[in-house]
């Protein structure tokens, strides 16, 4: 934040005494920077007359110029006792009091200049930078403008307005004074840069990087003009560049802490990952005290399940800041990875504690609630969903939001699906229940599930959400219902079956697959992404099952994974049901069809085990060692699908295990 001038050197004729030769040459040596010789001839003066003003005044500024804060305030202090009433003396006064920390007499002394000269626009920017510092960002303000409307063209001014207007989280307003001061002074390259990082926080990412551009054609060695392109580049998804960006910036600051810091960060999202640490050490060795590294690269670690060096690094974080609410919330993620949920759940209230508004860390919160199967505590927080970066059935719909415990006798209810096929398979079963309130129900499930959920029982009516005609008094989003009807592990509706398959394409698929053998439904891979993270396995781990006697594996996989098929391991055989297999626009329609012609369905935590259990379907679900809160901790059954059972890693990333489980099993049925 820039300050105004406030130590102008008077000029020739305007001292006390201007016929004084020796004062004129110290001036001079003064304003050529030259300053121990210009304060040897003030020192000369005041040594024959202790009381010359400007001598006082101009060794005073020297004083201050050099950080000798406590001689220039004696100085100033002086001069000021022999003449009250020059107004730059007070303001240089208060920049003294100012540097010394001394901020609430700075404002003063700024306002005594102000009193003397209502028209003194640099007084008026250094009260403005004073307050900023107390914190008092909107007096701060109403001082810039103040200085402003003194001088139109003071272009300092404007520039610390858009400071205080960014801090004040009126970036609009902010932009547009930054964009005055550059009209007032285009070459400056701190302003560029300073308008850019408001681009980038209003997302216009394009606009941002052609200022960080600018700021560099102006100063090509200007590291955080580099810095501030790479964050740009790195938030529009051009990472490769964001890379350079980086890299240049840290060759012309070798110790640009935050610069290796971002580098780390911009190679973990290009799944560089020894690189990514490398990166994160990097920016610990230059700044050891620098608490966002220690947190970075021990979110790197955990990823790389090196779960208790990460809970090292986020403590030495914790220790370098106390309030940061991120480092306990990777602690706290890094502990549920650890299935340590207990622990997990302290780390995410600390960081509540510190930040209440925190939405991941309540988010975190509530999925460890129900991972631990306490639902009473979890479905009120589960409403966070709809904060976090998904907005996670956040949809806008006419008409307000039916909130639990508002009566619906004789009105009409829309109930919008939300996340993904499983959730409107597990979830709909409470639709059902809806008519209990006394409401006409509305259901608007996912287009393509329609065929499916026409199956499901109850006194409500299947309409497209986005129907311009659709008439309603509340609308809510699927998985707010269970919150609604005070679900918890006692109470869940519905025995399956649930939802049935259509007869007729039971009958097609059984006329394919036939009844030989113990026919085995398989499905190893969900949705590409991060929710199917840890979840998914290869095909190849159904070789054991291949192998036993009578033992059938028949293909239920759509989607990403298919092509494993194409390199089975030798003797291996999965049966696949053709190109039209659901492929019409209808899903899940010939897979819930096919899965009555199997003896038993085994597939990865993905909505087609979803769909086994609302069938009522014999079925296996094979867990990751943490696994979506839904299947809770540590239990073979599963409360929403009484047909399921359970099999989990023991540790991570041990299928392995799973399926000598799942085998072992099989073979003392069989």
């Amino acid at each position: 934040m820039r300050q105004g001038k406030g130590f102008r050197l008077p000029p020739k004729g305007a001292l006390s005494n201007p016929a004084q030769q020796k004062l004129e040459k110290a001036i001079a040596l003064h304003q050529q920077g030259r300053l121990l010789e210009a304060k040897f001839l003030y020192d000369d003066i005041l040594k024959s007359n202790p009381n010359h003003f400007d001598a006082l005044h101009l060794s005073g500024l020297i004083a201050y110029q050099g950080k000798n804060l406590d001689d220039a305030l004696g100085l100033f202090g002086r001069a000021i006792r022999i003449k009250t009433s020059f107004a730059p003396l007070h303001s240089n006064y208060g920049l003294a009091l100012q540097a010394l920390g001394r901020l609430e007499e700075a404002v003063a002394s700024y306002g005594k200049a102000i009193k003397l000269n209502p028209n003194f626009a640099e007084a008026y920017t250094n009260r403005g930078v004073a307050l900023k510092e107390l914190g008092r960002w909107d007096e701060a303000l109403a001082s810039y403008d103040k200085a402003i409307r003194v001088k139109p063209d003071y272009a300092e001014a404007y520039v610390n307005r858009a400071h205080a207007l960014k801090e004040l989280k009126r970036p609009d307003e902010a932009l547009a004074s930054y964009d005055m001061a550059l009209t007032l002074k285009p070459g400056h390259a701190e302003n560029h840069l300073s308008r850019g990082v408001v681009l980038r926080e209003l997302r216009r990412l394009d606009e941002a990087r052609l200022s960080f551009e600018r700021a560099i054609s102006i100063a090509p060695n200007y590291a955080e003009a580099h810095f501030n392109l790479g964050v740009a580049l790195y938030e529009s998804g051009r990472q490769e560049e964001a890379l350079k960006s980086y890299e240049k910036a840290i060759s012309l600051k070798p110790d640009y802490a935050t610069a290796y810091d971002s580098h780390g960060v911009a190679l973990q999202a290009l799944d560089r990952r020894d690189e990514a640490l490398a990166s994160f050490r990097m920016a610990i060795k230059v700044k050891p005290d620098y608490a966002e590294g220690h947190l970075n690269l021990g979110v790197a670690l955990s990823k790389n399940k090196q779960h208790q060096q990460a809970i090292a690094l986020f403590d030495q974080a914790i220790s370098l800041k106390q309030d940061y609410a991120e480092a306990h919330f990777f602690r706290g993620i890094a502990f549920k990875d650890m299935k340590r949920l207990d622990d997990a759940l302290e780390n995410y209230e600390r960081a509540i504690s510190i930040n209440p508004d925190y939405v991941d860390a309540n988010w975190n919160k509530c999925l460890a609630l129900l991972g631990q199967g306490r639902f009473a505590q979890a479905w009120k927080l589960y409403e966070w969903r709809k904060k976090t970066k998904e907005r996670l059935g956040d949809r806008t719909f006419p008409g307000p939001l039916w909130v639990d415990g508002q009566d619906l006798s004789g009105k009409t209810l829309l109930v919008h699906w939300e996340q993904g096929f499983g959730d409107t398979i597990q979830f709909c079963r409470y639709v059902a229940r809806l008519h209990e309130t006394g409401a006409r129900v509305l259901f608007a499930p996912q287009k393509k599930l329609r065929r499916l959920m026409e199956s499901l029982d109850g006194a409500f009516e299947f309409v497209d959400e986005n129907d311009p005609a659709l008439v309603f008094d509340y609308h809510v989003p699927l998985l707010s219902l269970p919150l609604a009807f005070k679900t918890d592990l006692s109470n869940i509706p519905g025995q399956a079956p649930y939802l049935k398959a259509q007869e007729d394409r039971v009958a097609r698929w059984r006329s394919v697959i036939g009844t030989q053998g113990f026919r085995i439904g398989i499905c190893w891979q969900g949705s590409v992404g991060k929710i199917d993270a840890g979840r998914s396995f290869a095909v190849n781990q159904f070789h054991a099952l291949s192998q036993m006697p009578a033992v059938r594996l028949i293909s239920l996989h759509k989607g990403g994974g298919e092509s494993q098929l194409d390199t089975l391991p030798p003797g291996m055989v999965v049966e696949t049901l053709g190109e039209d297999f659901d492929a019409g626009p209808d899903a899940f329609a010939d897979t819930a069809a096919a899965m009555r012609c199997c003896d038993l369905v085994i597939s990865s935590d993905t909505s087609v085990a979803h769909l086994a259990g609302a069938l009522g379907v014999r079925s296996f679900v094979a867990l990751q060692f943490v696994p979506d809160w839904r299947w809770l901790l540590d239990r073979t059954d599963c409360p929403w699908y009484p047909t399921m059972r359970l099999f989990r890693q023991p540790s991570e990333g041990d299928w392995d295990s799973v399926f000598d489980e799942i085998k072992t099993t099989l073979m003392e049925e069989f």
